[in-house]
């Protein structure tokens, strides 16, 4: 009986984003890898050990996907229905691998899968991540993601030291938001930055939209990269003028893909929306990541690519590099 099991990390930061893991393990019996039984909460594993077994799961296990929610959209919607609404992403990223289970364990005594489908395949357990080997893995792989995520916004914004403390709300890091103020990836409605910049949360309508199904289509293409050896280094890097949507790195190259996503796969291919104005926007933008990270992938062959993401469950079709820089 296989199960899927999900755990998020990032609820208590006042930055970053939330990510929720989701991994099937191979059952147990003669052909259950050695390293399932190291699995355990990853709080209780070394940074070392965490990024060994994250490399494990997602080279071996049947499926292994992650949900992303932005500060914005966190902002937004706020943390209940992020939770949710994270979790249905890293469930469609497994389920556009085509692993089977029957029975999904969620960390916590919340069951963020109640309005789908998928509500009376789930079980609540405290403490899952600790005792439940493929939760165990959820929370690896979730927190080796969501760190090398922060390192990488440490980059970009050195003033908060986020690859120091990944966005939580340490002494250094609230007298950093004392001095400058907020940037991008802070979260507006967590206090003491809601009352610094007297955030209210909009009315919106969250559901279906196009936010939502272009930051699905991204976490199956960054699942797909992942699992083909590819490091992701950074995600929806921006200019003034374009954003490219997954940074990653293989083998001496570092690629900057554009992700597509189509309803069908019936009418064209991602490509097909690549045309020369966007080529040049991604190219502005592979150039201006590369200047401001010389030092770490200066020596490293820059190349364009697409993922083409087609259908309700997300499955990418192809990936393909079209050009160097």
């Amino acid at each position: 009986m296989a199960i899927l099991g999900i755990d998020e990390v990032g609820r208590g930061p006042l930055a970053g984003p939330l990510v929720v893991g989701a991994v099937v393990l191979p059952e147990l019996g003669e052909g259950r890898p050695d390293w399932v039984e190291w699995l355990k909460d990853s709080k209780k594993l070394s940074a070392k050990r965490r990024e060994e077994l994250s490399e494990l799961i997602w080279k071996e296990a049947p499926a292994a996907g992650l949900g992303w929610v932005s500060p914005k959209e966190l902002d937004e919607i706020g943390m209940s229905e992020a939770l949710r609404l994270a979790t249905g992403r890293a469930v469609k990223s497994v389920q556009g691998l085509h692993a089977a289970f029957s029975q999904i364990v969620i960390d916590g005594k919340v069951n963020f899968l109640s309005l789908t489908k998928l509500a009376k395949y789930v079980s609540t357990m405290p403490k899952a991540d600790d005792l439940v080997k493929e939760v165990s893995a959820a929370s690896i792989v979730a927190k080796v993601a969501r760190d090398a995520y922060m390192v990488e916004a440490g980059a970009r914004f050195p003033e908060y030291g986020f690859e120091k403390h990944m966005g939580y709300g340490t002494l250094a890091h609230r007298e950093a938001i004392v001095r400058n103020g907020v940037c991008p990836e802070h979260r507006r409605s967590f206090e003491p930055i809601k009352s610094m910049v007297g955030y209210s949360r909009p009315m919106l309508n969250v559901v279906k939209n196009t936010t939502f199904v272009g930051a699905m289509g991204e976490d199956a293409a960054a699942t797909y990269l992942t699992r083909h050896g590819h490091v992701i280094v950074a995600r929806n890097f921006k200019t003034y003028f374009y954003e490219i949507d997954i940074v990653s790195v293989r083998e001496g190259r570092i690629y900057f893909t554009e992700v597509k996503y189509r309803k069908s796969d019936r009418h064209g291919g991602g490509v097909a929306a690549v045309d020369k104005r966007k080529l040049q926007q991604m190219k502005y933008a592979a150039e201006c990541f590369l200047k401001y990270r010389v030092r770490e992938f200066g020596e490293l062959q820059p190349l364009l690519a697409v993922a083409d993401v087609a259908g309700e469950d997300f499955e990418v079709k192809e990936w393909f590099e079209i050009t160097e820089c």
